[in-house]
């Protein structure tokens, strides 16, 4: 289906304050349908004269819809639908005395004017399935009048409110919690939903008559609200935006919209949601980051305290194999920890592989010990990697640079200085490493299935066996080229 944005670029003359203005609105009017009972569907102006767009449509959770397809993006030229051409002629609300038959269901249509800035840039059409229609209830009641008070403030350009939106996810709808208010923020009325939300607060007896403000001081604790000045212009109703009140127990989202149908205010509607559930889940969901946080800090710790008693041992150690064995594992211990560090600082269970391939390529030229120069230098980004994927191609990538190094620049007959490039690029959910030297290059016969070398059987077991990849090994352009091709996750 089309957006507002395709639509209003491809059909209408509407700019761009015109389309924010009716985003807005869209955002907004979730509200309308449900205090109206009623489809609504945007419809605007051909850039041509020749007719209307539909550019959204919304159906009301309240009651039955009237329109059982989806007419978005749909066309209806001058002349079929008296009511937009005299909605958009003359800047009224236009109401059809008889019903219109769709599909043996009665609709009434009524054709709302969006007014901004003085001109009428669309219409909202309201359709009311009549077979949803019931004796009307003191709750139905405070619903339809409040609809026809947004309606007019629509129509005269002073709705939607840019202060708050109802899009967002966890702000209150009308099902939530209804309460309407008088313009002093005086309870007229209050739905069973919003009645039930303040009685778990500790309200005893009903809501009605009070004043809200002075209500929600008494039962909750100052600790828990907001500041007096935003206390007193949402709950009194003067202010169109949402704040959060509660106890130890309870916690609500109140949002207030002032009613201003004829310019001065009438009244505010309040939507009242219990978010208690969301608050403590919330709270858990920061518990468990926090605690993940702290593991990752703790092993990192671990493996540090592990690689310094390998190192400690390496230099008691008067055997040359064993002293270079252990000086492997230290690097392999600290390629790890490395991972973790970075995961101890993350938000999410995902680190920024560049900082740690970086990392990696100073450790290994700082703990080399060969004798010509070497630097690192990384080409590409790896991107963001999951913490399954970073600590074995942390591993691996450790093995191939301390394998360039050491067998590339080692010895009389290496270069009198070394550049060891890291490339890595994403392709179509794969990741590409390659970790190319300019050293003496791969010994003559060499045969990378028949190699018994430990770094390279490692790196062979992790990135085919743990991250499902492919690796290669060959002469590059004057040194040794190696390829990892691994998948994304």
């Amino acid at each position: 289906m089309p957006s507002l944005h395709e639509l209003v670029r491809a059909h209408t003359d509407l700019v761009e304050d015109d389309v924010s203005w009716l985003q807005l609105l869209m955002a907004d009017w979730q509200i309308l349908a449900d205090l109206s009972f009623a489809d609504l569907v945007l419809w605007l102006p051909d850039r041509e004269g020749k007719g209307y767009w539909a550019g959204g449509q919304m159906r009301p959770t309240t009651g039955p819809t009237a329109l059982v397809d989806d007419v978005l993006g749909t066309f209806i030229p001058t002349g079929r639908r008296r009511m937009l051409d005299e909605a958009f002629a003359t800047g009224r609300l236009v109401r059809e005395g008889d019903p219109e038959w769709r599909d043996d269901v009665p609709v009434r249509v009524e054709v709302i004017p969006v007014r901004r800035d003085g001109r009428v840039i669309a219409t909202i059409a309201r359709n009311t399935n009549l077979l949803g229609v019931r004796t009307p209830s003191r709750l139905e009641l405070s619903y339809l009048q409040t609809a026809a008070e947004l309606t007019q403030m629509i129509a005269a350009g002073h709705f939607p409110l840019s202060d708050q939106r109802s899009d967002h996810a966890d702000s209150p709808r009308v099902g939530d919690g209804f309460v309407r208010l008088d313009p002093a923020g005086r309870v007229v009325y209050a739905s069973p939903n919003g009645l039930s939300a303040y009685r778990r607060l500790g309200l005893q007896g009903d809501l009605a008559g009070l004043l809200l403000t002075e209500l929600t001081r008494d039962l909750v604790p100052a600790r828990k609200r907001p500041d007096e000045e935003t206390l007193s212009a949402v709950l009194g109703g003067r202010d169109g935006r949402a704040t959060e009140v509660g106890t130890d127990e309870v916690t609500l989202i109140v949002r207030s919209i002032p009613l201003r149908p004829q310019g001065d205010r009438s009244g505010a509607l309040l939507l009242v949601r219990d978010v208690t559930e969301l608050r403590r889940r919330d709270r858990e969901l920061v518990t468990k980051d926090v605690t993940i946080r702290e593991i990752h800090h703790r092993v990192k710790n671990n493996l540090q305290t592990v690689a310094a008693l390998l190192r400690l041992q390496a230099r008691r150690t008067t055997a040359e194999d064993a002293k270079a064995a252990l000086e492997e594992a230290v690097r392999r211990v600290g390629s790890i920890a490395i991972v973790h560090e970075t995961l101890s600082h993350a938000v999410e269970e995902t680190v920024d592989f560049d900082e740690i391939a970086d990392r990696l390529g100073s450790m290994v030229v700082d703990v080399s010990g060969v004798e010509v120069p070497v630097r690192v230098v990384r080409e590409g980004s790896f991107g963001k990697l999951s913490s399954e994927a970073a600590t074995p191609l942390a591993m691996v990538l450790t093995e191939l640079l301390q394998n360039a190094v050491e067998h590339g620049y080692a010895g009389a007959s290496g270069p009198a200085q070394g550049r060891v490039v890291v490339t890595a690029r994403r392709i179509v959910g794969r990741l590409h490493v390659v970790v190319e030297d300019d050293g003496r290059g791969l010994p003559d016969g060499f045969d990378v299935d028949a190699s018994t070398q430990l770094g390279l059987s490692i790196v062979r077991t992790l990135v085919e066996s743990e991250l499902g990849g492919v690796l290669e090994i060959g002469p590059g352009s004057r040194g040794t080229r190696v390829q990892a091709d691994v998948p994304l996750d």
